[in-house]
């Protein structure tokens, strides 16, 4: 979404955009949308042999920036593009999202040889990232020429006026995945429940933790699926608090659209998480579920959870955030 929306913001500028991805069912292999070219090559592996394939039939086309944008595995453009300066967008690092998402070795292997490896190649490369936290993590790999540059946030509605639930309410909002840590939230409600009988807990998403957790979970707890985001806004604005268990995010936008509907977040004290959590007015625990329980309860028993005061901050408009990126790269020299 970042690279995207920047995109759009660039084209509106009267920049030529092209972004290269891996190719998708129901897409055509090259398409404009917004204005801004799309080309899809290979798919969630080899679009990265095909990435290399293209620049080596297409570099002398008239392009003046590359972008290099890492989400865990990167496309190495330091080692093959020359003649154009290089930009990497690097959003988080994965580090213990490997022991979530991939078995044993391969786990260990990614996070103690294949990330360092990677990541090294872009050491004199400029970088861009999206938060303090990610920043930090990239500057231990040894990387030094990193900037900050928040992401951008488009306003998901006004329903802060919608009355809460009666009954102490939490909520869950993303992928049912294991780096998300969903199980994380629903001990958290158990817990939680055992203070508060009246509690309620639900689930908003899909993915493959979700047959597990159903299995799992008890009472007042209910599972939503994915909704039109009309539908989960109003459930948003509706819960008491949102729940954010991640094992390590960028951001953690999920935060920031809660607080811009008036719902607050509590969350655990991890990379990326942190730094929504501060900006939006949201309260950090341990990463724990016991930890982030006891918060929880003291917020109800106490009354506080009624004097909290959720603002969608740490963000940026698109427009503002497609001209801070754009300005990195003014100063970004030709590598080779």
């Amino acid at each position: 979404m970042y690279l995207q929306s920047v995109a759009h913001e660039w084209v509106s500028l009267g920049h030529h955009v092209t972004i290269f991805c891996a190719a998708v069912d129901g897409c055509p292999e090259e398409e404009l949308v917004g204005g801004v070219r799309y080309l899809r090559r290979g798919g969630r592996l080899s679009v990265y042999r095909e990435a290399r394939r293209y620049w080596r039939e297409h570099q002398g086309d008239g392009y003046e920036l590359v972008i290099d944008s890492v989400n865990t595995r990167p496309f190495l453009t330091p080692r093959f593009v020359r003649g154009v300066p290089v930009l990497a967008i690097v959003y988080q690092v994965a580090r213990e999202v490997w022991y979530y998402e991939t078995p044993l070795p391969v786990a260990v292997v990614g996070r103690y040889l294949l990330e360092p490896w990677w990541l090294r190649t872009y050491r004199q490369t400029q970088i861009v990232t999206i938060s303090e936290s990610s920043r930090d993590s990239l500057l231990e790999y040894g990387l030094r020429r990193v900037e900050v540059v928040e992401p951008g946030f488009t306003s998901c509605g006004t329903t802060t006026g919608s009355a809460k639930e009666a009954e102490p309410t939490l909520v869950f909002v993303g992928r049912l995945s294991s780096n998300k840590r969903p199980d994380h939230a629903l001990k958290v409600f158990e817990l939680v429940r055992r203070e508060i009988p009246a509690a309620k807990m639900w689930f908003i998403g899909s993915g493959p933790a979700e047959v597990e957790l159903r299995r799992r979970a008890g009472e007042n707890v209910e599972f939503l699926g994915r909704l039109s985001d009309q539908e989960r806004n109003e459930r948003v604005s509706r819960a008491h608090l949102l729940l954010v268990t991640s094992s390590r995010e960028g951001w953690g936008l999920v935060v920031t659209e809660a607080a811009a509907l008036g719902t607050p977040a509590a969350g655990y004290d991890v990379p990326g998480l942190r730094d929504s959590l501060r900006a939006s007015g949201g309260l950090i625990a341990p990463a724990a579920p016991r930890a982030l329980a006891d918060l929880v309860v003291g917020l109800f028993r106490e009354g506080r959870i009624t004097s909290l005061r959720p603002v969608p901050g740490g963000v940026l408009p698109w427009k503002e955030v497609a001209a801070r990126v754009l300005r990195v790269a003014s100063a970004v020299d030709i590598e080779g």
